[in-house]
């Protein structure tokens, strides 16, 4: 029987239309429009797509951008000074640094220069150990969004035997921490792990955010699994054999169309989030 769809771009959209429509009711009774701001270092064209995709759906959304480019040779005190200004000006709510930047700069410097009530990104030590805690504060936007895609499609993962294949900073290790604190008990692999396929062979959820195109063959899918694939590679391809796993899961993402999506829905939500807490608006 084949798995049914996890459909990210369905939740998204209606995301957006619900933070267009709060938008829109507010600037109309005469409040500022909530405010994002991108700060991308360097000229990687898929961080420039990135960065134009994400802008557009914020203005499309209601909300009002402000794009810093800042060249490759940025130095870390620079780039620190900037987003520092942008955590100071009451009239941003939400920062975004796009990763990664160039080798010469302290990206983890460069993250804590964002005040945490703005880190829509969830990117910051403080928001990292809020969520390794359960505790309030704005998760990581990709983790943030699979966990919205569980709660959409009844996925109680309390108990559930999880597996996270990818450990990065902006990814796997706060997913890691995030499905802990809901009570999954999480083993957490990555492109070293020894016999990758006997922890993937146990997962009731299996999470790939390696990064690596067709690393996890269909066969080694638990049956009945839920598959939330993360990975992207050139080619639009994910970490999961999809047909493979569509075969043997009981819910999978597509690549694409199903974990991306939900990462600017949430970005933009959580800024949302920012802006009701600082005016007040409910």
């Amino acid at each position: 029987m084949a798995a049914g769809l996890i459909d990210g771009a369905a939740l998204a959209a209606e995301t957006l239309e619900r933070i267009a429509a709060t938008v829109h009711a507010a600037v109309e009774a005469g409040a500022r429009p909530p405010c994002i701001a991108t700060v991308l270092v360097g000229g990687d064209p898929a961080s420039h797509t990135y960065v134009r995709m994400k802008v557009r759906r914020a203005e499309r959304a209601g909300l009002a951008t402000r794009r810093i480019d800042l060249p490759a040779s940025t130095t870390t005190e620079r780039l620190v000074t900037v987003i520092r200004s942008l955590s100071a000006d009451p009239e941003v709510d939400g920062i975004l640094l796009q990763h990664p930047v160039p080798a010469q700069v302290d990206e983890r410097a460069a993250f804590e220069a964002i005040a945490v009530d703005k880190d829509v990104d969830g990117v910051t030590l403080s928001s990292y150990a809020r969520m390794a805690e359960g505790a309030a504060g704005f998760s990581s936007a990709t983790p943030g969004g699979i966990l919205r895609l569980l709660d959409r499609y009844d996925v109680d993962v309390r108990g559930m035997e999880a597996v996270v294949v990818g450990q990065g900073p902006i990814l796997g290790r706060p997913l890691s921490a995030l499905l802990l604190a809901r009570g999954a008990t999480v083993t957490s692999c990555h492109l070293l792990t020894r016999d990758l396929r006997s922890h993937v062979e146990r997962a009731e959820l299996l999470v790939a955010a390696a990064g690596r195109a067709g690393l996890i063959p269909g066969e080694w899918v638990r049956p009945g699994a839920v598959v939330i694939d993360a990975g992207y590679s050139d080619g639009g391809k994910g970490d999961v054999d999809f047909e493979g796993a569509s075969e043997r899961a009981r819910l999978i993402t597509p690549v694409p169309g199903g974990v991306g999506p939900m990462t600017i829905a949430t970005l933009l939500d959580q800024t949302v989030a920012a802006w009701r807490a600082s005016t007040s608006i409910s």
